[in-house]
Order: structure tokens, then sequence, then C-alpha cells
């Protein structure tokens, strides 16, 4: 056996809102929507990896992030959170482990590691 992927799954009734942030500002897709529940993803097969972190710490001492996700358009990801006027609660850094990355969080309050390898 092996699993094929790993999805978080966030409670909300703000599924608008999870639209407008997870498509305009992660460049996202819909890849499952049965009005109840969304899934967002990549359809580059590149991407379908499963993956879990566990983790005592976020690293360059910041708290655990709920979530982590790679994009290939780091500066432009930046760009959009900033012209967003999201909050940037860590970074954008580069980190001595290889990565770029910075901390947000989601319209219901997840914090995101949003990450690109050098």
């Amino acid at each position: 056996m092996a699993v094929r992927r790993i999805v978080a799954n966030i409670a909300s009734d703000r599924l608008e809102e999870a639209r407008s942030f997870y498509c305009e500002i992660l460049d996202l897709e819909p890849v499952m929507d049965h009005g109840w529940i969304v899934t967002y993803g990549s359809n580059a097969a590149l991407y379908q990896t499963a993956q879990i972190s566990i983790a005592s710490e976020g690293g360059s001492g910041t708290p655990v992030p709920d979530l982590s996700l790679e994009v290939d358009n780091f500066d432009d990801v930046v760009e959009r959170v900033k012209s967003a006027g999201l909050a940037i609660e860590y970074g954008p850094t580069a980190e001595p482990w290889g990565v770029r990355r910075f901390f947000l969080r989601d319209p219901f309050g997840r914090l995101l590691n949003i990450l690109s390898h050098r």
C-alpha cells in the first residue's frame, strides 16, 4: 500500500473567501467542488506528492505552521500578499536549510508557511 494523497481539512462556512485567497494569492485551482467542500490543488502531476511533517518548532525559532505550501513563483506570491494588504508574520527570509519562506495567516487563522527551494 502507498499513501497517494494527504489533504488538510479546514472547517468553515466561508467557502468564497477560501476560493479568493487560495486561488488568487496562491494560484491553486479547485480540483473538487461539491458545494459543501472544495479541494484546491495543482493539476501538475509533479506536485502530487503525499507528505506529512511532524515538528517541535517551525525552524529559526518560529511556531509550527499549520500548512506548508511550496510555490514556484515566490516573489510573485509575496507581491500578491502585500498588494492584498495581508500581514506577513515572519520573513520573507532565506533560511540556512535552503528555502526562502514567509508566514501569513489564511482567512481562517491557519498559519501558512509559504516557501520555495533555492
